[in-house]
């Protein structure tokens, strides 16, 4: 895509320190990083939330994920990582480019859960819970 910040990183029209490469997935340092090493993995092809990736890509990018984590990790000594998909512009997305962030974390950084980035959650009965888990399941 044309005017997609990712894709010119993947078509080399944009440098980035690129840390993986394959014939399907790309990881390079995030440009406005959230700590030291916080890495960006994408897909080269243009897949703007996750919903839209074919089944394989997704397998191929969360591979990507779960082999590069730990030496991101080890890369700048953390203590953990946040791993974290914003999957439309409601959630933050900024890129609409499909991106998983591997943010390097220690108990000092003062980061805090994800259960702490939304400030009005709801107070959901056990009914609306099974209601909810009923339609995901399509029952």
């Amino acid at each position: 895509m044309a005017d997609c910040i990712f894709c010119s990183i993947v078509d080399g029209d944009i440098p980035s320190y690129t840390v993986y490469e394959d014939d399907d997935v790309m990881a390079f340092l995030d440009a406005n990083p959230l700590a030291r090493g916080h890495t960006l993995v994408i897909p080269k092809a243009h897949h703007e939330r996750v919903n839209d990736l074919p089944a394989d890509l997704s397998t191929a990018v969360f591979d990507a994920v779960h082999d590069l984590t730990p030496h991101i990790e080890a890369a700048v000594d953390a203590e953990a990582t946040t791993i974290a998909v914003n999957n439309g512009a409601a959630a933050g997305q900024e890129v609409p480019h499909v991106h998983v962030h591997v943010v390097p974390r220690s108990e000092a950084d003062g980061g805090r859960p994800i259960h702490a980035l939304i400030e009005d959650r709801p107070d959901v009965a056990d009914a609306e819970l099974e209601d909810v888990a009923a339609a995901i399941r399509g029952d």
